[in-house]
């Protein structure tokens, strides 16, 4: 873990950070499912072409995971972040392929300090992920914790 250097008090509405990419490979895709999504879609490509998305595609669940891993490497871990409460929606609008390059957004919405824990703010946060060709892939929103400076 890095060094924090951003509490808080540094986090301010309309405030938005691009987080980095990540690229999903067919291998990627079909373990995760395998483990988590195991839906015919996420595994096997000719049942993927006869469905919906008209071919393999990474599950929803994935491309969260994905979001996640950007949002920790790339601004968490210089945070003091002290984990979530929840989201309160998620959506997929869009499948993700195999060799999309996908880029994560997040813009700060909304920042309260917590009502029973003077130590700890709270951060109302929009994630959105878009594929190379500028597509949303995926909107969320949700809280996040982190110690107060003070």
């Amino acid at each position: 873990m890095s060094k924090i250097s951003i509490y808080w008090e540094d986090m301010h509405v309309g405030e938005m950070r691009e987080l980095g990419s990540i690229t999903p490979t067919r291998e990627e895709i079909i373990a995760f499912a395998t483990q988590f999504d195991p839906q015919p879609f996420h595994l096997d490509e000719e049942a993927a072409k006869a469905s919906v998305f008209g071919g393999l595609c990474a599950s929803g669940w994935h491309t969260c995971a994905m979001a996640m891993r950007l949002m920790v490497t790339n601004y968490l871990c210089h945070t003091s972040s002290m984990g979530s409460p929840g989201l309160e929606g998620i959506k997929w609008t869009k499948p993700v392929f195999p060799g999309d390059t996908l880029s994560l957004r997040t813009t700060v919405l909304e920042t309260k300090p917590m009502g029973k824990r003077p130590d700890i703010g709270m951060t109302r946060n929009q994630w959105e992920m878009f594929n190379q060709h500028g597509d949303k892939v995926l909107h969320m929103e949700g809280w996040g914790m982190f110690r107060r400076r003070s």
